[in-house]
């Protein structure tokens, strides 16, 4: 039996707790026999109270754990539950400990922190939830931070995005202990995606992108979402939002942060990336119906933004 211990805190997320916890024990039903044993641990055993106001228990205080153990996964919380963990130097000791006795260990959303501050991120690859990226990056210059992917792997230490991005994490450490048809299993009973994997965007490029401060630039930002087919060229929205296409440009980057131009292409990406998942329709019409123009032109946007053709985005996500 594989032991797997999951490290919490006052302020921890539950989600960054409980979605791993049901992964690998749906695991179980799906085997039919007991395949991993968890610990839910904290600094000290007893109630936990987590961002959302849930209470969990944790049996066991960290430091109670002796042995090797097959699994270390720490999970994130608000920023003060991580700041005292990290400073904390008795508690760091602790994770240090566990992360080397440990086959793998992992971190789910801005439990990265943990593992980047105890040094067992140094000269790797990793991520955290993408409103975190950019300040991993700067607290912690010697880890490469990558924004994008829901999970990252770099040998035997992962990281994983946003709180259910855990659960995708977990997954794949189960894909890997007992095969893909199991993994299968245990996504269809929870309901989820097997792979939403390391290329996909963490969130809606939609909702993402509508934030413009002006109420004219608000409103064309959720009409081009509509109209990804239409002509959606400077001079066309300008005419449609009543300006020269100079001083359009300009009041739509310095009100969103990106130009026309880069919006629109991610509104027919994120058009493109829907009808990819939920219907069968051929990659040319995808392509003619979000704006493109052509398959070619939407296979070059999706390799440089996901960095995967349509056709393999499309096998890796469409809905079942």
């Amino acid at each position: 039996m594989r032991r797997i211990v999951i490290l919490t805190f006052d302020g921890g997320q539950s989600l960054d707790v409980t979605g791993p916890l049901e992964v690998f024990a749906a695991t179980e039903r799906a085997v039919g026999t007991a395949f991993y044993s968890v610990d839910v641990v904290a600094p000290e055993p007893g109630p936990v109270r987590t961002m959302s106001g849930l209470r969990l228990v944790a049996d066991l205080a960290i430091a109670d754990i002796v042995g090797p153990i097959d699994t270390f996964i720490v999970a994130g919380g608000d920023r003060l539950g991580i700041t005292h963990t990290i400073s904390d130097p008795k508690l760091m000791a602790q994770v240090k400990r566990l992360a080397g006795s440990a086959r793998r260990v992992a971190s789910v959303c801005s439990g990265a922190f943990i593992l980047a501050a105890a040094g067992l991120l140094d000269g790797r690859r990793a991520t955290t939830h993408w409103s975190a990226c950019e300040e991993l990056a700067r607290t912690y210059p010697t880890v490469t931070v990558e924004s994008d992917p829901i999970f990252v792997r770099d040998g035997s230490v992962s990281t994983s995005a946003g709180v259910t991005a855990g659960i995708d994490l977990a997954l794949s450490f189960v894909e890997e202990d007992v095969g893909h048809e199991v993994a299968m299993a245990v996504a269809r009973q929870l309901v989820v995606f097997l792979k939403r994997p390391g290329g996909q965007a963490q969130f809606s490029t939609a909702l993402e992108l509508q934030s413009g401060d002006r109420d004219e630039v608000a409103e064309l930002q959720a009409w081009i979402v509509e109209h990804v087919a239409e002509d959606l060229s400077v001079a066309q929205l300008a005419e449609r939002a009543a300006m020269s296409p100079r001083h359009f440009a300009r009041v739509f980057t310095a009100n969103t942060g990106t130009t026309p131009a880069r919006y629109v292409e991610r509104a027919r990406l994120e058009a493109a990336r829907r009808r990819l998942e939920e219907s069968d329709v051929g990659v040319d019409t995808v392509a003619r119906d979000c704006g493109f123009g052509s398959s070619e032109t939407m296979r070059r946007s999706f390799l440089r933004a996901f960095h995967v053709a349509p056709s393999d985005y499309r096998r890796r996500f469409r809905a079942a």
